[in-house]
């Protein structure tokens, strides 16, 4: 006969019990089964709410909204897009007109060592003091032309006067003067033409088309991500009443066991199969509702609060509950929707677009630098600013000129090399189209595999669920006649709750996937009725 000595430590209560045989074991399974009582009352109370706690229902919809409103990175995103809008303005700019004055004032006090015509008489007897004073105004005004050329319109009267004691030969003193002169430079070959003056200007204004859709795909993305947490809550509560529902079943059995063995009709064994089993499910019951806690605070996280806000303790209530019907889902229709709507081909065309336009712009640096110069001007003289003006204007006084400028530089390696990187870009985001296109269009199919797969999966756990309840059911019947056993009946409880939850995240991941493949085809602010502006 075998001797066992166990020995169980639990604070500052240490019991040893030494025993022979099977009545031994028994013995200390009951004193295990004392100790773990208490343990499970504690861990019900501890899993309850504190009333301290405030609540909040919420549904899919708001909580879409207001993740729009609020969301970091969609504050991001579109300062980014607003800056690319700034871009095209400071391409555009590059064809305002400018505008500039320079007024100076000069005075020359020179002695004269020989007489000058105009300013002293015969031959001079001694240093004579040459006074001329001078005031000029230059206005100019210049311009980019969409052609490439530049044009400049400049006007610059002006007031000189000399000493009277030697102006003796001068028509006016002082005398104004005035010159109007309109000069054009015009490339006819490198920078010449609408389309190269303009290239920065459609690269800037793709950018900011790619940005936008860059924002909306980031808009998506923020939906997809709030709708995946949002059913994750919704899981995570419902799975919390299957656990309970589990603990409580189990709750039931103790104690109808506990009776049965009180009327020596059970042993004490079947007592300690059902302690252990509402142990093991008051745990469950913890990690359950923990989950659900995490589940609130990556779905509150998303929603952006203030920071005091994310400090208090406030519970999530999901009011939507996940659809179970089948929706209707034409492959080929969902594949050519997403094509058409999702950002990233729009991003990808317009990429092309830009590349294309960099190498036609590149293409045009190759050329060598062929430039038509012409000006023309008037220029007048009288005795005051009036009469100077009249006589400006009257086009007796003119002068026009025409050439032309030619340079190339030797070899010319940089523009090559440039116009070869273009290439390469304009193949790559080539390629980057039809890759797009490609991963769309598998992206697509997955997506609507899981969804009918998901669809089937809640027909078959559904139907798990259904034969275990009967299954349990059943041996319940059994055990009440003595033609079965608590651990036989533990076993389809926790079968049960286990064909529960499978059917559960079935139905919660069915939603999910619905979700995943609006966001495939990019028609998510669809099922909010959204537009973005």
């Amino acid at each position: 006969m075998k001797k066992y000595s166990l020995s169980i430590k639990g604070g500052v209560m240490e019991q040893r019990i030494a025993a022979n045989g099977w009545w031994g074991t028994c013995a200390y399974a009951v004193g295990l089964g004392l100790i773990l009582s208490p343990g499970l009352s504690w861990g019900l109370e501890i899993g309850t709410t504190p009333p301290a706690e405030r609540r909040e229902t919420i549904s899919l919809a708001d909580a879409a909204i207001r993740a729009l409103q609020h969301n970091l990175d969609i504050s991001i995103s579109r300062q980014t897009k607003e800056s690319r809008l700034a871009d095209i303005t400071v391409e555009q700019a590059k064809f305002d007109p400018t505008l500039s004055v320079n007024g100076q004032y000069n005075r020359a006090v020179s002695p004269l060592n020989r007489p000058v015509f105009g300013a002293t008489g015969g031959n001079l007897t001694g240093i004579t003091t040459f006074d001329q004073r001078s005031q000029s105004v230059t206005l100019d005004a210049t311009t980019n032309l969409l052609t490439g050329g530049n044009v400049d319109l400049n006007y610059s009267p002006s007031r000189t006067g000399v000493n009277q004691n030697v102006a003796t030969g001068f028509l006016f003193n002082p005398s104004y003067t005035g010159g109007l002169a309109l000069t054009l430079t015009q490339p006819l070959l490198r920078n010449a033409g609408i389309d190269v003056t303009k290239t920065f200007i459609r690269v800037a204004q793709n950018n900011a088309i790619v940005e936008e859709h860059v924002f909306r795909d980031r808009v998506l993305t923020v939906l997809a991500t709030v709708e995946q947490t949002y059913w994750e809550v919704v899981f995570a509560n419902e799975n919390l009443k299957v656990a309970e529902a589990a603990l409580k079943a189990a709750q039931e059995l103790l104690a109808s066991n506990r009776a049965k063995a009180k009327a020596g009709i059970m042993s004490i064994v079947d007592v300690l199969q059902a302690e252990a089993a509402v142990a093991s499910r008051v745990e469950q019951v913890l990690v359950a509702d923990k989950t659900i806690r995490d589940q609130e605070d990556q779905l509150r996280r998303l929603l952006n609060p203030a920071e005091e806000d994310l400090r208090e303790d406030l519970r999530l209530t999901p009011l939507d509950q996940p659809v179970v019907t089948l929706e209707p889902i034409s492959l080929q229709e969902a594949i050519d929707t997403a094509i058409e709507q999702r950002p990233e081909i729009v991003q990808a065309k317009k990429n092309m677009e830009s590349s294309d336009l960099n190498t036609q712009f590149s293409k045009n640096q190759l050329l060598p630098t062929l430039s038509f110069q012409g000006t023309m001007g008037l220029a007048g003289l009288g005795k005051d600013y009036g009469d100077s003006v009249n006589r400006n204007l009257s086009g007796d006084y003119y002068n026009y000129g025409a050439g032309l400028v030619l340079s190339y530089p030797l070899g010319n390696r940089s523009a090559w090399s440039t116009y070869s990187k273009r290439q390469l870009e304009a193949k790559n985001a080539e390629a980057s189209l039809v890759s797009v296109r490609q991963q769309i269009i598998v992206g697509v199919r997955e997506a609507v595999r899981r969804v009918q797969t998901d669809f089937k999966r809640i027909e078959t756990t559904r139907s798990a669920r259904i034969m275990a309840e009967k299954q349990l059911q059943a041996e319940q019947e059994r055990l009440k006649v003595g033609l079965s056993t608590t651990r036989f009946v533990l076993d389809f409880q926790r079968d049960l709750a286990t064909a529960q939850g499978n059917e559960l995240r079935a139905t919660v991941d069915y939603n999910k996937s619905l979700s995943n493949l609006a966001r495939h085809k990019a028609t998510t602010l669809d099922r909010y009725n959204l537009q973005l502006n």
